[in-house]
C-alpha cells in the first residue's frame, strides 16, 4: 500500500486536469467519500492523481487561490497575521480526507478501538506530579502517571510523588524500564490477538494525504525561520511562526493519540525515505518549493553543517567556514595530539580570544571519513522535522509530538538513531540558546525516554557509535572554554584547564549532554563498550583533564582580595558531575573478578594523563607555595579504580600501582590540599575571603565527600604503605610547616609560619595523621560497616531527621542520574539505621517551635561506636565536633560512666587489607618515634603552643602503634642495612614497642650563641631547670645518644631530601637528565637566622618515664601512677577492661601504659622500675613577668565576669516582680480583702508602672496610663456551628460545605427578618453583630504612659530596619515583652477602694433598685471635657471602629444612622466575652481565673465603651427597661398607627443584649445592687422566652395537657415561681394568637418525638438560660473582681445562679434544683407575661410562620473548629491539585483551601484577582475578616494571613519519620499529625497568631 502511495505521489506529475472550481466549494465530505472510493478500486491511479491536485491546491505553501489574508507569508515577511482563514480551511480539508467523506470524530473512534494499549506512554511536561517506584523500576529514570500508579498495587513499596523538573513519559507497560508486577491494570501485557486487525480502508486515505501534511508542516518551519541576527536575539520571531502552526502540531498531536494503529501510519510517513526524496528534494518545477529547499540549505550552512550532496549543485565547494572540521582517523591507537586550529564561530562571538592561545585537540579516526561535528543529510521527515525542533529550540509543543510517537517500537528506534545522529548539533544550538535552562530541560526530556532503555540504548551504540559522539561532543563543547592552567609553574606551564567563570560551566550548561552520559553508562553493556574501548578511555581522561587542577587559589599575603570570586560553585559543581558521576556509573559495573581487564585499562590511560600532567606542569618534586586546588579527578579516578580493584576484582594492588618516583609525585597534591585545610581553618587564608572557607566545607560536605576527600585520602594511603615511612612522615610535617617546632628546645623560630597559626597547623599535622591511620574506609571495611560508621558519626553531633541522614549519608553514589530525583532508598540503610538510633516522635511545646521526628543514638553507640576520627573528618563546621563531644559528655555522666570532662575515646579498628599492611610501617618509623618523643617532653615541659589536643593526638598514636605492632621485629634488627644507621643517635630499632623504654641521656640541640646553654659547662647537671630559659634552634634539630662518640645532626627535612635521591637514582636511568632545583630555600625567611651554635641537654628519659611522669601532672599528685597488675595479675589475661573505655588524659595514660606492658615484659619491668623511684618533684614555674600580666589579666576578667552575673540576676528578679504587679494591674480589687469595705475608707488609688519611663504611678487625666492592647476583627465565633459532628473538607464533587448552619448566618437571617417587619431602630436594639468581622481586644498586660507611646511610635517610625508590622498603621511590639500590638486602651483613673464601696450590699427593695436604674439611664452622658483622657479616649474608640470593615459594621437600613454606632459599641463587649467563654472551653466549670482572665482588658473597655454608649441617650419611651419592669395601660396603643412598622416585641429581644445595653447606659462606675437588679429583672424575660419556645417546640396535646395541669396549681403561694403554672399560663395567653394554628403536615417535622418529662423540661429550661447565666457571671467577674467558683457541669446553673445572686440566700438544696425558683418578679407575673404575649399575638395576626421562627432561638453553639481532615495527605492532593478555578477554568499553579470554611482558592492567581486583591487576601477578609488559614496543596503547608501580614505556619501534615515534607520535595505519603492541627486550632481560637509565629512579611494582597 505504501508503495503505491509512493509511486501516486511519484515524481514530476504530468499536468492533471484541475478539478471544476465549484468542486472545491461542493461538500467536502462528498469529495472526500468519491476520493476514497476511486482509491479503493484495484486501478488507483486516477484517484491518487486526483487526491494529489486537491491535496497540492489545499495545502500548497503559496496558495495562490486562497483568498484569504496569506497568514503564511505574513509571518515569513515579519508581520503576523492571525492564523488566516486558509490555514483552518486547510486542516478542515484534512480531517475531512482522513475520515474518507465519515464524520471526523467517529473515524477516531474507529481507529481507537485498533489500539493495542500495551503501553500508557503518556508523555507530561514540567511541572506534572509523577510517581517514581524504585521497587517496581529495573531502570532508575523509571516514572509512573498518577493514574497508572494508583491502578498499579504499590503497597509497601519504596516509591515517592514527584513534581517533574523537566517533563517525561510514563513508561508503564514498558517490561524494558519496569517489573511487570508494577503494570497496571490497563497495561498488563494484552496478547496481541485479542486485537483484530485494522481494516485496510480504515487508515487508507492517511496514507495518502499526511504525507503531504506533514511536508506542508516542514515548508512553514522552512520559510518562518530568519537566521538571527548576532546581536539580537530573534525569539520574538521564531515564537511568531510557532503560534501560526500550532493547530496544525495539535492536530498530529491529537493524532498520535488515537493510538497504535495511527501511530503506525505516521510512523511509515516520517520515516519513508522515497516520500521525503520526492517531496523535498527542491529539482521539480515548482517554484516555490525550490524557494523553500534553498531556505532550508541556507539555515544548514548557517548551522555550520554541510550537505554532502549538494556541494556540486549549488557551488558550496567547502564545509561551510568557520566550524573546526575535526580530522578524525581512527580512534584505536589516537594519541590526542595537539595542534593549533583556528577556533570555531562560537568562540567569536564570545570575543574569547584574548585567553592566551588555545590549543585544541584533534581527534582522529579512519573508521569515519566525515566528523562527527559537520556532516548532516537528511533522509526522512523525521530527520529534518527533529532539525527544525532543534532549530526552534525545542519548541513544547513538538516535543510532545515526537514523544507521543514513542510507543511505537518502529519509530522509537528511528527516532532515536536520528537524535544521535543530531547530537552534535544540539550541543552547538544549546551553547548559543539565550534559553538554556529551558532548552536543557526540554533535551533531557527527549533523552531520558531514549537511553534509559537499556536494548536501545546498545543497539544505538552499536550501530551509530553512539559513546564516541558523546564523548567527541563532550569534548568539543568544553573546548571552547579552556585556559592556560597557572597550577606549579606559570610561565612553562602547557595544561589547560577549563575557566569557572565562562557561561558554560557557571551556568550548568553542559548538564544535558552529561546527564545523557551517565544514564547510558548505567547500562552495563554499553558501560562495558566504553572500558574495553582504548580510543574512548584516552580521549575520556583527555576529557577530565581539562578539570584538573582547575579554579586555582593562591593565598593573598599583603592585603584582602577586592572581589570575592564565587567561581567555586562552578568548579565543584562540574568535577561532581561530569567526573565524578560517569565515574561512579563506570566503578558500578567493575564489581566482579571477570571485570578485572577494565580496571587495568582505566588505571592504565589514567596514570598515562596524570605523567602528562605533570610533564605539561613542569611539575619535578616540590609544589609550589601558596597556592591549592581543589580539584584532581585524574588522582581520583586512579585512587577509586584502586580500591575497587582490591576490594571486589581480588587484583594484586602492586600489579596496578606504578614506581617510588610515581608515587611520590602521586601523593604531592592531595598531602597539599590537607594541609591547605589546616591552613584555611588556622586562618591563613583569612585575606582571600570567605570563598576559601566555603571551598574547605564543600570539598568535605555530604555530598562530595565520596568524591572527593575520601579518595584524597585513600590515595595518600596507598602512597603512605609503599614509601619509605621515615620519607612519609617528615614529608606531613613540612607540608604542615610545623618542623621549627619539633626541637627539644624550649623556645625556636619558624621560618615559614607565624607563631600564633603553630598551634593550630600542629594540631592539623597529627590528626591528618591520626585520620590516615585509622581510617578503613577503603582498606577492608565492608559496605555496611561503612554505612554504619557514617551514620554513627552524623548521629553523635547532633539528632537528625531520617530525610536528613540520608542526604548526609549520600551512599557510594551508584545513582547513574543525578537530575532524575533519587534518593538510593537502601534497605540496608533502614536496618543500620534502627540497629544504631532511637526515634524520637515529635513533641510540642504550646507555643513553641514544631519539632520534628528525631533519630538520636542509642547508649551502646554511645558506649561502644562512638568515633571521634570518623566525626572530624565528616564535619563541615567545626562546632559539630565540640557537639558530638558536649553530647558524649553528657551521656557519660548520664549514664555514671565517667563524670569529668572526658577525652575523645580510642575505638578499636576493622582489620586492614592485607593489601594495605604497609601502611602500618608509618607507626614504626623513628621519625615518627622523634616526633612524639620531642612532643611528650616538651608537654612535660610546659613549651608555649600546645594544647591538650596535640597530646591527646599524640597520646592516639602512641596507642595505635601498641595496637599494630609486627612480635617479630626484634629479629630484623640486625640486619637493617648501613646508610639508615643515621638514627641509631636517637632510637636503636623501628618497634615502637621497644623504642618506647629505651632511655635519651643526651639531646645535642642547635642553639642561638646568645643561649644560656652555651656558656655552661655541659653535659649539664640540671638540665631540666636550664629547659625553660633555653633559646631556639633554627631548622635543624641536632640529636644524640650518650654512648655515641659523635653527636649527629637528624634533620627531618634532610633526612626527606635524602630518601628521595635515593628512590628517584634507585628507579630510573635518567635521573641524571632531571634537573633538580634549589631544594626548599622556597621556605626560608630572607631575615638572617642568628649565629648557631651547638648544645646538650641532659634528658634522661623514656617514652615510658615521660608517660608516667605525664600521669603525675595530669593528676596532680605525686607517685599517682601505680601499675594496676601488681594488685591484680589476671589484667594481663584479659586485657579489655571496661573501666578504661571513657575517660580523661589520666585513663588513657594507664590504658596506655597497659597495652605497653602487656605487649612486653621488659616493658613491665621497666614501668615497675621507674614508679619505684620516688619521682623528683618537678620544678615550680617560675612565672616570668609577661606571663604574671596575663594571669592579672585572666583574674581582672573573672571578677568581671562575677559583677556582670550579679548584674544580671539584680535585673531579672526586678523584672519578674515588675512583670507580677504589672499582670494584676487590670483587677486591682483582687488583691484587696472586702473587709475594708466596712472600715474607715482609705483612697487608695491603682498605680501603673510605664514599661518606657519605667515610673509608676495613677492614671490621671492630663497624664493617662494605657494598656499595650491588639485590636483585630475576628470572624471566629461566627464559626460557631450547632451540630456535634465537625465538618470535614471536601475530598470529592458531591461533598460541599454549606454555611448555613453557622452561628453568624443564623444570626444574620435573623436579623434581616426581623428588619423585614420591624422598626430598623428598634431592631438593632434587638440583637448582637460581631459574629462575624467581631473586633476583639486583648493585651500582654503592660502598661505605659499614652505620652511615651507616642515618642515610642515616633522613633519605631524613624528606624530604618526592616520590621514585621507597618507602624505607619499603628502597629508596634510591646518594648516589655516584644508582643504584637496596634493600639493602646486608656486605663480609667479611679481609686480601689471606691469600687469596694460600691459594693456593699444594700437592704433596698427591688422596686426602689428599678427606680434607681431608670433615673441614671435616663440621665443624659455629657462627655467629659477636653482632656487627654477623654481625647485618648476617643481615638482608641476610632480604632476598634477601623479595626473591622464597614460591611461588619453597618447593618441599619439607614446608613450612618446613630444607631448602628449603638449596636456596634455594644456588640463588641458581647464578643470579647463570647470569645473568653469559648476560651475557657464554652463553660464555666473550671472557675477561677481563666489564663486569659489574668490579661484581660474586658475592665478598661467597658469603661470607654460605657463612655461612648452614654453619649446616645435612648428615648425614654422605647427604653425597653420600662416595658420590662412596668405594666402598660392600654393595650391597644400600638394597633393605632398601622402604616408605622412596630416596635420588636419584647419575647423577641436578644437578653444578652439588652444586658449589656442597660449595663453601659449606667454610669459607671456600676453600684453591685444595681447590677444584680438588672440581671434579676431580665432573668424573668429570659425564662418567659424559654417557657415560649419550649410551648411551640411540643405538640398540641401535650400543650393542652400542661395548660390543664398548670392552671389547677395557679392559686399557690409559689405559683410564680412554678414553671408548671407559668408554662400553662403563657400557652393559654399565645391561645388567643395564630402562633399555634396551621399544624400542617410540615410542622410534624419539628416536633420532636420524645415525650417531655418534668426532668426534660427542666433541663431543656437550664439549657435555655445557661448562656446568659455564662455571660453574666464573666460580665461580674471582670467589673467586680469576683471569682468564679468552679463546679461540676450538672450543678453549672445553680452554681452561676447563686453566684449571681438569683438565688434566695434562705434557698434550701436538698430536693432537686428547679431553675423557676430564681424567679423574682418586680411587677405581678401574670400580668406582665400577658402583656409581652400580647405583642407577639398582634404580630403572629399576620405573620405566624415568621412568627414562630423568631421564637426558637439555638442558645447551644458548639465551639468553634477548624475542618477535619482526612489522615492520608494524598486524597487531598490527588483531589484539589487538578481542580480548576472557577473563575478561568484552568488549573491553578498554586492552589490553596481554607480550613475554616473548605472554599478553593488560587493563591497568587491573577485570574481572580478583583480590584488590585488577590483571592486568598480577599478572601480571608469575607471568611475570617481578615485572618486566613490556607492549606497549599502543592506544598503541603499551611499559610496564615492576618490583615496585611502572612506567614508559613509549617505542616499538619508528616511522613513516616515525624517530618514535614515542605513542598513535597521528597514525595513520601504524608499523614495527618493531630497533636499539631490541635495546636494550629488553638491558636486560631485564642487569636495568638500574631504573639507565637515569629516569621511575618507583608503580602502587599499578592497571595
Amino acid at each position: 500500500m505504501a508503495a503505491a502511495a509512493a509511486a501516486a505521489v511519484g515524481g514530476p506529475q504530468p499536468p492533471q486536469p484541475e478539478l471544476p472550481a465549484p468542486g472545491l466549494a461542493l461538500d467536502k465530505a462528498a469529495t472526500a467519500a468519491h476520493l476514497k472510493a476511486a482509491l479503493s478500486r484495484p486501478d488507483n491511479r486516477a484517484g491518487a492523481e486526483e487526491l494529489q491536485a486537491l491535496l497540492e491546491r489545499v495545502l500548497s505553501a503559496e496558495r495562490p487561490l486562497a483568498a484569504a489574508a496569506d497568514g503564511e507569508e505574513a509571518a515569513a515577511a515579519g508581520g503576523g497575521g492571525g492564523p488566516g482563514a486558509a490555514e483552518e480551511e486547510a486542516l478542515e480539508w484534512c480531517k475531512c480526507l482522513l475520515a474518507g467523506g465519515g464524520g471526523y470524530d467517529e473515524f477516531c473512534a474507529a481507529v481507537r478501538a485498533y489500539d493495542p494499549a500495551a503501553l500508557c506512554g503518556l508523555v507530561w511536561t514540567a511541572n506534572f506530579v509523577a510517581y517514581r517506584c524504585r521497587t517496581c523500576g529495573i531502570s532508575p529514570c523509571m516514572s509512573l502517571c498518577a493514574e497508572c500508579f494508583h491502578q498499579g498495587d504499590h503497597t509497601g513499596h519504596d516509591f515517592n510523588m514527584f513534581r517533574s523538573q523537566a517533563g517525561g513519559a510514563c513508561d508503564c507497560g514498558d517490561s524494558n524500564v519496569m517489573r511487570e508486577s508494577g503494570f497496571c491494570k490497563r497495561h498488563q501485557i494484552k496478547s496481541s490477538s485479542n486485537i483484530p486487525c485494522v481494516p485496510k480502508d480504515l487508515l487508507m486515505m492517511s496514507e495518502f494525504v499526511l504525507p503531504r501534511f506533514i511536508f506542508c508542516l516542514i515548508q512553514y518551519l522552512r520559510e518562518g525561520y530568519n537566521e538571527p541576527a548576532a546581536d539580537v536575539p530573534s525569539e520574538k520571531d521564531l515564537n511568531k511562526v510557532l503560534q501560526l502552526l500550532e493547530p496544525q502540531i495539535s492536530f498530529l498531536e491529537d493524532l498520535t493519540k488515537m493510538g497504535g494503529a495511527m501511530r503506525s501510519v505516521l510512523t511509515q510517513v516520517l520515516t519513508n525515505q522515497q516520500n521525503y526524496k520526492d517531496l523535498t528534494s527542491g529539482l521539480g518545477e515548482n517554484a516555490c518549493a525550490k524557494k523553500s529547499h534553498e531556505k532550508y540549505l541556507i539555515a544548514l550552512k548557517s548551522s555550520g553543517l554541510t550537505y554532502p550532496e549538494d556541494k556540486l549543485v549549488y557551488g558550496l565547494q567547502e564545509p561551510s567556514a568557520g566550524t573546526s572540521t575535526l580530522a578524525v582517523q581512527g580512534f584505536a591507537g589516537a594519541t590526542g595530539t595537539l595542534g593549533q586550529l583556528d577556533s570555531s564561530d562560537e568562540e567569536d562571538q564570545d570575543g574569547s580570544q584574548g585567553l592566551g592561545k588555545r590549543k585544541r585537540v584533534k581527534l582522529s579516526s579512519s573508521t569515519k571519513d566525515q566528523s562527527i561535528m559537520d556532516v548532516l543529510k537528511h533522509k526522512s521527515f523525521l530527520e529534518e522535522l527533529l532539525f527544525w525542533t532543534i532549530k526552534y529550540e525545542f519548541p513544547q509543543k513538538m516535543v510532545t509530538f515526537l514523544l507521543n510517537m514513542l510507543p511505537d517500537q518502529e519509530y522509537k528506534v528511528a527516532f532515536t538513531k536520528t537524535f544521535v545522529q543530531h547530537y552534535a548539533f544540539i550541543m552547538k544550538t544549546l551553547k548559543k540558546s539565550h534559553e538554556s535552562d529551558t532548552m536543557s530541560n526540554r533535551i533531557v526530556h527527549i533523552s531520558v525516554q531514549l537511553f534509559s532503555n537499556e536494548e536501545l540504548a546498545r543497539q544505538v551504540t552499536e550501530e551509530c557509535q553512539l559513546l564516541d559522539i558523546m564523548v567527541t561532543v563532550l569534548l568539543y563543547m568544553m573546548e571552547s572554554c579552556l585556559i592556560k592552567s597557572e597550577l606549579q609553574d606559570e610561565e612553562n606551564s602547557l595544561h589547560v584547564v577549563v575557566n569557572c567563570g565562562e557561561a558554560l560551566l557557571k551556568n550548568n550548561t553542559y548538564w544535558p549532554l552529561v546527564s545523557d552520559f551517565i544514564n547510558i553508562l548505567s547500562h552495563q553493556s554499553v558501560a562495558k563498550r566504553f572500558l574495553e574501548d582504548h580510543g574512548l578511555l584516552v580521549t575520556w581522561m583527555n576529557f577530565v583533564s581539562f578539570f584538573q587542577g582547575m579554579n586555582l587559589n593562591k593565598r593573598e599575603l599583603n592585603e584582602h582580595v577586592e572581589f570575592e570570586s564565587q567561581t567555586y560553585y562552578a568548579a565543584f559543581a562540574a568535577e561532581l558531575e561530569a567526573c565524578a558521576q560517569p565515574m561512579w556509573g563506570l566503578l558500578s559495573h567493575c564489581k566482579v573478578r571477570e571485570t578485572q581487564e577494565y580496571t587495568r585499562n582505566v588505571v592504565r590511560y589514567c596514570l598515562e594523563a596524570l605523567q602528562d600532567w605533570f610533564d605539561a606542569i613542569n611539575f619535578v618534586d616540590e609544589p609550589a607555595p601558596n597556592q591549592v586546588t581543589f580539584h584532581l579527578p585524574l588522582h581520583r579516578y586512579y585512587a577509586m579504580f584502586l580500591s575497587k580493584a582490591v576490594k571486589c576484582q581480588e587484583l594484586d594492588l602492586d600489579s596496578v600501582l606504578p614506581d617510588q618516583e610515581m608515587l611520590m609525585k602521586l601523593m604531592i597534591h592531595p598531602l597539599q590540599i590537607q594541609a591547605s585545610l589546616a591552613e584555611i581553618h588556622s586562618n591563613m587564608w583569612v585575606r582571600n575571603g570567605l570563598q576559601i572557607k566555603g571551598q574547605a566545607m564543600t570539598y568535605v560536605q555530604s555530598h562530595f565527600c565520596n568524591s572527593m576527600i575520601d579518595p584524597d585520602i585513600y590515595l595518600l594511603q596507598v602512597c603512605a604503605s609503599r614509601l619509605d615511612p621515615d620519607y612519609f612522615i617528615s614529608s606531613v610535617f613540612e607540608r604542615f610547616k610545623v618542623v621549627d617546632l619539633l626541637t627539644m628546645a624550649s623556645q625556636h623560630q619558624n621560618t615559614v609560619l607565624d607563631a600564633e597559626h603553630e598551634r593550630s597547623m600542629l594540631e592539623g599535622a597529627l590528626t591528618f595523621l591520626v585520620i590516615l591511620l585509622s581510617l578503613r574506609l577503603h582498606l577492608g571495611m565492608s559496605d555496611d560497616e561503612i554505612l554504619r560508621a557514617e551514620m554513627v558519626a552524623q548521629l553523635c553531633m547532633n539528632d537528625r531527621t531520617h530525610s536528613s541522614l540520608l542526604d548526609l549519608i549520600h551512599h557510594i553514589p551508584e545513582n547513574p542520574n543525578p537530575k532524575s530525583g533519587i534518593i538510593p532508598g537502601s534497605y540496608s540503610f533502614e536496618s543500620v539505621l534502627s540497629a544504631v538510633a532511637d526515634f524520637k516522635a515529635p513533641v510540642f511545646e504550646p507555643g513553641g517551635s514544631m519539632q520534628q521526628g528525631m533519630y538520636t543514638p542509642k547508649a551502646e553507640v554511645w558506649d561502644q561506636e562512638f568515633d571521634p576520627v570518623m566525626v572530624i573528618l565528616r564535619t563541615v563546621y567545626r562546632r559539630d565536633v565540640q557537639s558530638a563531644m558536649d553530647r558524649y559528655t553528657a551521656f557519660l555522666k548520664q549514664s555514671g560512666k565517667f563524670p569529668g570532662n572526658p577525652w575523645p575515646p580510642y575505638k578499636k579498628r576493622t582489620t586492614l587489607h592485607p593489601s594495605y599492611k604497609g601502611l602500618m610501617r608509618l607507626l614504626h618509623c623513628k621519625t615518627l618515634h622523634i616526633v612524639l618523643f620531642t612532643l611528650l617532653y616538651k608537654i612535660l615541659m610546659d613549651h608555649q603552643n600546645l594544647s591538650e589536643h596535640v597530646l591527646c593526638m599524640v597520646l592516639y598514636l602512641i596507642e595505635l602503634g601498641l595496637e599494630n605492632s609486627a612480635e617479630e621485629e626484634s629479629d630484623e634488627e640486625a640486619s637493617v642495612c648501613g646508610p639508615e644507621r643515621c638514627h641509631d643517635s636517637w632510637f636503636p630499632g623501628s618497634n615502637l614497642v621497644s623504642n618506647m623504654r629505651h632511655f635519651i641521656n643526651y639531646v645535642r640541640v642547635r642553639v642561638p650563641e646568645t643561649a644560656p646553654e652555651v656558656k655552661r659547662d655541659s653535659p649539664a647537671s640540671t638540665s631540666s631547670d636550664s629547659l625553660s630559659s633555653l633559646h631556639s634552634s633554627r631548622r635543624p634539630k641536632v640529636l644524640q645518644r650518650e654512648n655515641s662518640g659523635t653527636a649527629q645532626v637528624f634533620s627531618l627535612v634532610a633526612e626527606r631530601r635524602k630518601k628521595f635521591q635515593e628512590i628517584i637514582n634507585r628507579s630510573s636511568s635518567e635521573a641524571n637528565q632531571v634537573v633538580r632545583p634549589k631544594t626548599s630555600n622556597k621556605w626560608s625567611a630572607p631575615g638572617s637566622a642568628p649565629q648557631l651554635t651547638t648544645a646538650i641537654l641532659e634528658i634522661k628519659e623514656s617514652i615510658l618515664s615521660l608517660l608516667i611522669k605525664l600521669h603525675h601532672k595530669l593528676s596532680g599528685k605525686q607517685n599517682s601512677y601505680y601499675p594496676p597488675w601488681l594488685d591484680d595479675i589476671e589484667i594481663l589475661i584479659q586485657p579489655e577492661i571496661p573501666k578504661y573505655n571513657h575517660g580523661d588524659g589520666i585513663t588513657a595514660v594507664e590504658r596506655i601504659l597497659l597495652k605497653a606492658a602487656l605487649q612486653s615484659r621488659m616493658n613491665k619491668r621497666i614501668i615497675e622500675e621507674i614508679c619505684r623511684k620516688v619521682t623528683p618533684p618537678v620544678p615550680p614555674k617560675k612565672i616570668t613577668a609577661a606571663e604574671k600580666k596575663t594571669l592579672d589579666k585572666e583574674e581582672r576578667r573573672q571578677k568581671a565576669r562575677e559583677r556582670q552575673q550579679k548584674l544580671l540576676a539584680e535585673f531579672a528578679s526586678r523584672q519578674k516582680s515588675f512583670m507580677e504587679t504589672a499582670m494584676d494591674v487590670d483587677s486591682p480589687e483582687n488583691d484587696i480583702p472586702m473587709e475594708i469595705a466596712t472600715a474607715e475608707p482609705q483612697v487608695s488609688e491603682a498605680v501603673y508602672d510605664c514599661v518606657i519611663c519605667g515610673q509608676s504611678g495613677p492614671s490621671s487625666e492630663d497624664r493617662p496610663t494605657g494598656l499595650v492592647v491588639l485590636l483585630q476583627a475576628s470572624s471566629v465565633l461566627g464559626q460557631c456551628r450547632d451540630n456535634i459532628e465537625p465538618k470535614k473538607l471536601p475530598i470529592t464533587e458531591e461533598e460541599q460545605i454549606y454555611p448555613w448552619d453557622t452561628c453568624a448566618a443564623v444570626h444574620d437571617v435573623r436579623l434581616s427578618l426581623l428588619q423585614r417587619y420591624f422598626k430598623d431602630s428598634s431592631c438593632l436594639l434587638a440583637v448582637s453583630i460581631g459574629w462575624e468581622g467581631g473586633v476583639y481586644v486583648q493585651t500582654c498586660g503592660h502598661t505605659l504612659h499614652i505620652d511615651c507611646h507616642k515618642s515610642y511610635m515616633e522613633s519605631l517610625r524613624n528606624d530604618q530596619v526592616l520590621q514585621g508590622f507597618s507602624v505607619d498603621k499603628g502597629e508596634f511590639t510591646c518594648p516589655l515583652c516584644r508582643q504584637f500590638a496596634n493600639s493602646v486602651l486608656p486605663c480609667y483613673p479611679g481609686s480601689n477602694v471606691e469600687s469596694n464601696l460600691w459594693q456593699r450590699p444594700s437592704n433596698k427593695s427591688i422596686q426602689d433598685l428599678i427606680k434607681e436604674v431608670e433615673e441614671l439611664q435616663g440621665r443624659p452622658g455629657a462627655f467629659p471635657s477636653e482632656t487627654n483622657l477623654s481625647k485618648e479616649m476617643e481615638s482608641v474608640m476610632k480604632d476598634i471602629k477601623n479595626t473591622t470593615q464597614k460591611k461588619y459594621r453597618d447593618y441599619s437600613k439607614t446608613p450612618g444612622s446613630p444607631d448602628n454606632d449603638f449596636l456596634f459599641m455594644y456588640s463588641v463587649a458581647r464578643t470579647n466575652l463570647e470569645l473568653e467563654l469559648i476560651h475557657r472551653g464554652g463553660n464555666l466549670c473550671s472557675g477561677g481565673a481563666s489564663t486569659a482572665g489574668k490579661r484581660s482588658c474586658l475592665n478598661q473597655l467597658f469603661h470607654v465603651l460605657a463612655l461612648h454608649m452614654r453619649l446616645y441617650s435612648i428615648d425614654s419611651e422605647y427604653n425597653p427597661w420600662r416595658k420590662l419592669t412596668q405594666l402598660v395601660e392600654e393595650m391597644n396603643s400600638q394597633q393605632g398607627n398601622e402604616e408605622q412598622q412596630p416596635e420588636v416585641p419584647i419575647l423577641y429581644h436578644d437578653v444578652t443584649s439588652l444586658l449589656l445595653i442597660q449595663i453601659l447606659m449606667m454610669p459607671q462606675p456600676l453600684r453591685k445592687d444595681h447590677f444584680t437588679c438588672i440581671v434579676k429583672v431580665l432573668f424573668t424575660l429570659l425564662y418567659t422566652q424559654a417557657l415560649v419556645a419550649l410551648s411551640v417546640k411540643c405538640n398540641e396535646e401535650d400543650r393542652l395537657a400542661w395548660k390543664h395541669t398548670g392552671a389547677l396549681k395557679k392559686n399557690a403561694c409559689d405559683a410564680e415561681k412554678s414553671y408548671e403554672v407559668l408554662l400553662s399560663f403563657v400557652i393559654s395567653e399565645l391561645s388567643k394568637g395564630k402562633l399555634y394554628h396551621e399544624e400542617g403536615t410540615q410542622e410534624c417535622a419539628m416536633v420532636s418525638p420524645i415525650a417531655w418529662s418534668p426532668e426534660s423540661m427542666e433541663k431543656y429550661l437550664q439549657d435555655f438560660c445557661l448562656p446568659f447565666l455564662r455571660i453574666t457571671s464573666l460580665l461580674q467577674h471582670h467589673l467586680f473582681g469576683e471569682d468564679l467558683p468552679s463546679c461540676q457541669e450538672e450543678e453549672e446553673f445553680s452554681v452561676l445562679s447563686s453566684c449571681l445572686g438569683l438565688l434566695p440566700t434562705f434557698y434550701q438544696t436538698e430536693h432537686p434544683f428547679i431553675s423557676a425558683s430564681c424567679l423574682d418578679w418586680p411587677v405581678p407575673a401574670f400580668d406582665i407575661i400577658s402583656q409581652w404575649c400580647f405583642e407577639i399575638n398582634s404580630f403572629t395576626e399576620r405573620h405566624a410562620e415568621q412568627g414562630k421562627a423568631l421564637l426558637i432561638q439555638e442558645s447551644r453553639w458548639k465551639l468553634p473548629h477548624l475542618l477535619q481532615l482526612p489522615e492520608n495527605y494524598n486524597t487531598i492532593f490527588q483531589y484539589y491539585h487538578r481542580k480548576t478555578c472557577s473563575v478561568c477554568t484552568k488549573v491553578p499553579k498554586d492552589p490553596a483551601v481554607c480550613l475554616v470554611c473548605g472554599t478553593f482558592v488560587c493563591l497568587k492567581g491573577l485570574c481572580c484577582k478583583q480590584q488590585s486583591y488577590c483571592e486568598c487576601v480577599l478572601h480571608s477578609q469575607n471568611c475570617g475578616a481578615g485572618t486566613g488559614i490556607f492549606l497549599l496543596i502543592n506544598a503541603s503547608v499551611i499559610i496564615i494571613i492576618r490583615g496585611h501580614r502572612f506567614c508559613l505556619w509549617g505542616s499538619v501534615y508528616l511522613d513516616a519519620h515525624g517530618e514535614e515534607d515542605r513542598d513535597l520535595r521528597r514525595g513520601k505519603p504524608l499523614y495527618i499529625c493531630k497533636e499539631r492541627y490541635k495546636v494550629l486550632e488553638q491558636q486560631w481560637i485564642s487569636h495568638t497568631f500574631d504573639h507565637i509565629n515569629k516569621r511575618w512579611g507583608p503580602h502587599y494582597n499578592g497571595l
